[in-house]
Parts: C-alpha cells; structure tokens; sequence
C-alpha cells in the first residue's frame, strides 16, 4: 500500500498505544478500540487516534470501526488468543482488510492460514508492527530514544521524484543518509528515482512532513 491509508489498532496499551503515535508521526488515519475507559480517554486526549471504547473482540464494536474504509486492522492487545480471534473474525466479515496479529511468542507459520502478518514485538519493539503495517515505509532499528531511521519508498509523482537533494526543502529534523543502492552516503547530488528506495533519519515532529514529500 501507497500512500496514507487507515488503521485500525485493537487493544491500547503498551504496544497498541505506541504503534498508534508512530503511525499518527507519519500521516495515517488511526482508530484505537480499547476495552478499559480510563484508558480510551487518555489515548483520546492525546489526540492521535479515533478512540472506540470497547471489546474489539466483539462484533458488534469491531463493526463500529467501519472496516469498509479500513486498510489494515492490527490485534495488538496482550492475549495471543485474544487477537487471533479478532483476525479471524475480521476475514469471515468478508472483507479484503490486511490483518495484523500480536502474539506472546515467536509463533513461526502456524498462524499463516488465518492472519496476514504476525509479529512478536515484546523482542522487536513497537516499530516491528508498524513495519507489518506499512508495506512502503521500513523502520531499520529500534533506536534509542525517538529518532527513527526509515526505509522510505518514492512514489511515482512524489514533489520529491526525480529531483536532486539540492533542490528539495527538507523540514529540519531529517536526513537522507544512504543513496539507492545503499553503496554511498546521500549527498546534494543524489537524485531521488521514483521506485527507489532511501534511508532516512527524521525526528517524530517531521515524520509526516518527510512522508509527503516522498509518498504524495
């Protein structure tokens, strides 16, 4: 998927709440179903998500995210029994929603048959579900702090496709570091090809601006 899209992120804590803000840094359209009030309202308040308290494991409020605008939807509460179910219900609704399960530990291909993604994030951080999320933009690492370096894709017809880095304003707060072919340091002279796959390293106040210019 191209572009920005919608997410919808079942369970609001530690994992669910992190994603939501990395996906809300770069541009996506975010719900949160989260079953306990107190922390529906807290997510809520911090304005990076459509917040739905409830049960995601429940039809009734799975269908109240409006899954036929939705891209992806990701079970990320802290029961492996829990998100499948969530999954699996998500695919007999019949709808063509990519599914992203949280389990609490390295489940292999058992899974593979009934969820698209699975991912392990206790040992990858918050950052391994939004690589399973997003098919465009990588994470490289779960560093220190909240800088993010990227593995960002241009898009053809993106303000930055085909031009050099001399000719593009890049927000302060982000670097172009590696060129296509990873081979060389990114400097003025490289030119952005659309189809082309960069490294970035941008603060989170910049994220989206950065997704813009390299998505459209």
């Amino acid at each position: 998927m191209d572009g920005n899209f919608r997410v919808v992120i079942a369970g609001g804590g530690r994992v669910g709440r992190r994603v939501a803000h990395l996906l809300d840094d770069r541009g996506h359209d975010v719900v949160v179903i989260e079953a306990d009030a107190e922390r529906a309202d807290e997510i809520s308040d911090e304005y990076v998500a459509t917040v739905i308290t409830g049960d995601a494991a429940r039809p009734t409020i799975l269908e109240q995210a409006d899954l036929d605008r939705t891209d992806v939807v990701a079970a990320l509460t802290n029961d492996t029994g829990t998100n499948l179910a969530i999954g699996m219900m998500v695919k007999d609704m019949g709808t063509d929603v990519q599914t992203v399960v949280r389990t609490e530990r390295e489940a292999g291909n058992e899974f593979d048959r009934f969820v698209d993604e699975v991912i392990f994030p206790e040992r990858a951080g918050a950052r391994a579900a939004v690589n399973a999320i997003e098919s465009d933009v990588s994470s490289l690492a779960d560093v220190t702090g909240e800088l993010d370096i990227l593995e960002v894709h241009v898009a053809e017809g993106a303000p930055v496709a085909g031009k050099t880095l001399s000719d593009i304003a890049l927000p302060t707060g982000s670097l172009f570091v590696s060129d296509a072919a990873g081979n060389t340091i990114a400097g003025p002279e490289t030119v952005l090809e659309p189809g082309e796959s960069y490294v970035v390293a941008a603060e989170p106040a910049v994220i989206d601006e950065v997704m813009n210019l390299m998505r459209g």
